[in-house]
């Protein structure tokens, strides 16, 4: 029993294998049922007890030697097949405009992006601020300073992520920044806040879970609706670049009072009805209103003297709006083909 050349035997042959198939079959050839250190073995039964105590741990020996260069083997091939792989996606972001005309594939500025900034740029040529705040919340600026304490039934329309403190929670509009920026501020004033905002919902073609707000606020004497409905009309007017189709409906939100819905035609089947508007022809995408005196008054601001109205605009429903797609959760994929499309825009 030559224990030595049948190890030979089987590094040369695994040293040839050059796929995970050819592994499998080396393997199997020594090491399965019918291999050959497998058939030595069965037979150790047949043989005396004194060679048998001699054989048997040799044999075991090259059996777990053979089964650890199997391992390494494979793993092998696998960072070697991750790393072909990963040198085939790689974007180099250093190469020339005039390299990356010659095919190399790349990505661009994502649609989300493109269109926050556009509209920032139309809020910072009317005199309107650019404002920022925290992913993550607390209860007080998530919900009891824009009127909606602990027992109010409109904390069921948002499912929150909470943190396991029971504390902190990832906030699910961007209206905590409304509640940073009254509280940092003296009236009049006006501010925007951009921003990434989580709830805790089913995903379908209109529908995600992580998705993109701008949330407006203009606080100062004697402001009313008509303001607000007049704002909003040439604000969509820009970004549209041409006359929108839209309506507005009462809604309920505690922060404002009173409070609208105002829709959108759909801008991808042109009211005819598909996937995005739920077959409606109309989009939910910037509910709004008159801010609530209570709100207000949290902010620091006295409700006596001074109105507000406040929006928010669903940046990946406008996207969707803009571009006719069909699906939200393209915008969310990392997809780079889907990117791509927008390099020209």
């Amino acid at each position: 029993m030559e224990f030595s050349k049948i190890f030979e035997d089987f590094e040369r042959e695994l040293a040839e294998a050059n796929s995970e198939a050819q592994v499998a079959l080396v393997k199997s050839r020594y090491l399965g049922k019918k291999g050959q250190l497998s058939e030595i073995l069965k037979s150790l039964g047949q043989v005396s007890v004194e060679k048998r105590k001699t054989l048997g741990p040799r044999a075991n020996e090259f059996k777990l030697k053979m089964q650890a260069q199997v391992a390494q083997k494979l793993s092998l091939l696998e960072r070697e097949r991750i790393d072909r792989n990963l040198a085939k996606e790689r974007i180099d972001i250093s190469l020339t405009d005039s390299v990356k005309a010659q095919g190399a594939p790349h990505g661009g500025v994502h649609p989300v992006s493109k269109i926050q900034r556009e509209i920032e740029d139309i809020f910072i040529s009317m005199g309107v601020e650019v404002l920022d705040g925290p992913h993550v919340e607390d209860d007080f600026h998530n919900f009891e300073a824009l009127n909606i304490p602990s027992d109010h039934p409109a904390r069921d329309m948002q499912d929150t992520f909470w943190f396991p403190d029971g504390v902190h929670l990832l906030r699910t509009h961007t209206s905590t920044i409304q509640v940073r920026g009254m509280m940092a501020k003296k009236p009049p004033f006006s501010f925007v806040a951009p921003g990434k905002v989580f709830r805790c919902e089913r995903t379908d073609a209109g529908h995600e879970m992580v998705f993109h707000q701008m949330e407006g606020m203009m606080v100062d004497k004697g402001l009313a609706v008509s303001h607000l409905i007049y704002f909003i009309n040439t604000l969509l007017e820009e970004i549209f670049e041409k006359k929108i189709n839209t309506r507005l409906r009462p809604g309920f939100f505690p922060f404002v009072e009173p409070g609208l819905e105002l829709d959108i035609e759909c801008q991808v089947c042109r009211k005819k009805g598909c996937s995005v508007c739920k077959q409606t022809g109309w989009l939910e995408l910037l509910p709004c209103g008159m801010v609530h005196p209570r709100v207000l008054e949290v902010g620091g601001v006295d409700p006596g003297t001074y109105s507000g109205f406040a929006f928010g605009l669903g940046l990946d429903r406008l996207v969707m709006m803009r571009y006719g797609i069909d699906d939200i959760r393209h915008m969310h994929s990392g997809d780079l083909r889907f990117i791509e499309q927008f390099r020209d825009f």
